[in-house]
């Protein structure tokens, strides 16, 4: 990838700004840490880390796009690309239902954002990806089956 000079200085910027801002005491990684779901992210199953994100009575959608490989050859990395068609989606929520702490993250779609995610995880074996969407105050959800051939968590 070629950078610019005026990229790499902005990038430079950025982070000499960061650095500054936790020297002066307006940004502590305690506030990072905040948003952290410790019940979701621990949870071994999707259910229980639904639970703790507050997601109750997910209604099954087909506007919820799921674009990820049938079979994936190398399960240490799988490409997941999710798209909702919901409007007013606020959040992308993704769990991998057989791995071992399925629970893989929340992405929050700000208001005018196109509501599109594309991640690589690691999966331990086939299994479902699930996606929950909030929009409206409701969840709606979707899952698509994803066979491996070489495990990827402790496989």
């Amino acid at each position: 990838m070629h950078h610019t000079r005026r990229s790499v200085l902005r990038g430079v910027w950025a982070v000499g700004a960061l650095a500054t801002a936790v020297a002066a005491g307006l940004l502590s990684p305690g506030r990072a840490f905040a948003a952290w779901n410790k019940g979701a992210f621990e949870a071994k199953n999707t259910a229980d880390a639904m639970k703790a994100l507050g997601v109750s009575n997910a209604q099954d959608s087909r506007d919820i796009q799921i674009l990820a490989p049938d079979i994936a050859e190398n399960s240490a990395v799988v490409l997941i690309e999710i798209t909702s068609n919901i409007p007013g989606t606020t959040a992308i929520s993704v769990f991998i239902e057989k791995n071992p702490f399925p629970y893989t993250g929340t992405f929050d779609v700000s208001q005018g954002a196109v509501p599109y995610v594309q991640l690589r995880v690691k999966m331990g074996e086939s299994s479902p990806v699930r996606v929950v969407v909030a929009a409206g105050g409701k969840y709606y959800t979707t899952a698509k089956e994803v066979k491996v051939t070489i495990g990827g968590c402790g496989g």
